[in-house]
């Protein structure tokens, strides 16, 4: 007898999106360059020849993955920006996020801040040149124009205000700070902000 799925039900995920997940914990936990397909093939729980199928070859696993990620942080960003009217607001809610993302699913920020990209994905800009970490930079630049930051340089403006809360989220992961960050989101936006207010 075929059990049938209720609503409420997990959704059954296909077969890329279990490669996905599989390779993003692998690759955070013990390396692009130590993870071998039969290791995703073992952790994802799908055949050599479906991986081969959709992906090509493990490059093409980690270009997905790559690509995922920045696909998903675009979206959480236009998010933001339709959310808040004000500079400042989205600028907090950056910080939040990522924030968020570090507490939830630190293997996310594992891969986004300390994978090497270049070395395996060579095509592909680096991370912080992405789309995203451009949008979080044209969040200060508007910022600037609006007068609501200082008239100063906007890389060094968005250094100074994203700044402190990545190297918090390098330390947490690091398993130096040990208990949430949410926690410490009050005063590391009054810190940021201040560092760059008009």
């Amino acid at each position: 007898m075929t059990k049938t799925r209720k609503k409420t039900d997990l959704p059954i995920l296909g077969v890329h999106e279990r490669v996905i997940n599989a390779s993003l914990l692998l690759f955070t936990k013990q390396g692009y360059f130590k993870t071998s397909v039969p290791d995703i093939v073992k952790a994802s729980g799908c055949s050599t020849g479906s991986i081969y199928h959709h992906f090509k070859d493990k490059e093409g696993i980690a270009s997905a993955l790559y690509e995922s990620l920045v696909m998903r942080m675009n979206l959480a960003l236009d998010e933001i920006e339709t959310q808040f009217p004000s500079s400042k607001q989205r600028c907090q809610a950056v910080i939040k996020l990522l924030f968020h993302i570090t507490e939830t699913e630190p293997e996310v920020m594992e891969f986004i801040l300390y994978a090497k990209h270049k070395e395996f994905l060579p095509g592909n800009n680096p991370i912080c040149s992405s789309r995203p970490f451009q949008k979080m930079r044209e969040f200060v630049t508007a910022g600037i124009a609006e007068g609501d930051l200082q008239p100063i340089d906007d890389l060094v403006a968005s250094a100074s205000l994203y700044g402190g809360a990545l190297r918090l989220i390098f330390l947490r992961l690091d398993g130096v700070i040990e208990h949430s960050l949410m926690d410490k989101l009050d005063d590391v936006w009054k810190c940021a902000w201040r560092s760059v207010a008009a």
